[in-house]
C-alpha cells in the first residue's frame, strides 16, 4: 500500500514563507514524476509545480520565481518552498506522485490528503 503524506501547511501573512513536504511510503519500487497541485474554494485543482524523474522542473506562471520544488530520491520525499506568499495562494495543496509499487504492475497516480495553506493580507 502506497501513501503520500503532506505536512507543513498553515497560516502565514502576505509576504511570508512556508515549506510543504510530502513523504511517500509503503511498498515502492520506483517514483517517476512528483508534483504539487492546489485547489482554492470554488475553483478547479491546478498544477503548481512538477519535478520529473530526471530532475527537470516546471511551474505555473503564477508562482514562478516565488516557489521552488525539490525532491530527495533517497527519502522518497518532495518539498515545495513557497516565498513571497500572496492571499491568492490560499488553497488546499495536494502532493501527487507517479509511483511503481512493489508488484511492478506499472506506474500509478497517487495523491496525498491535502494540507491547508492560508495567506492573510
Amino acid at each position: 500500500q502506497v501513501q503520500l503524506v503532506e505536512s507543513g501547511g498553515g497560516l502565514v501573512q502576505a509576504g511570508g514563507s512556508l515549506r510543504l513536504s510530502c513523504a511517500a511510503s509503503g511498498s515502492i519500487r520506483s517514483i517517476s514524476d512528483m508534483a504539487w497541485y492546489r485547489q482554492a474554494p470554488g475553483k478547479q485543482r491546478e498544477l503548481v509545480a512538477i519535478i520529473i524523474s530526471g530532475g527537470g522542473t516546471n511551474y505555473a506562471d503564477s508562482v514562478k520565481g516565488r516557489f521552488t520544488i525539490s525532491k530527495d530520491n533517497a527519502k522518497n520525499t518532495v518539498s515545495l518552498q513557497m516565498n513571497s506568499l500572496k492571499p491568492e495562494d490560499t488553497a488546499v495543496y495536494y502532493c501527487y506522485g507517479q509511483i511503481l509499487g512493489a508488484l511492478g504492475l506499472g506506474f500509478r497516480a497517487y495523491w496525498g490528503q491535502g494540507t491547508q495553506v492560508t495567506v492573510s493580507s
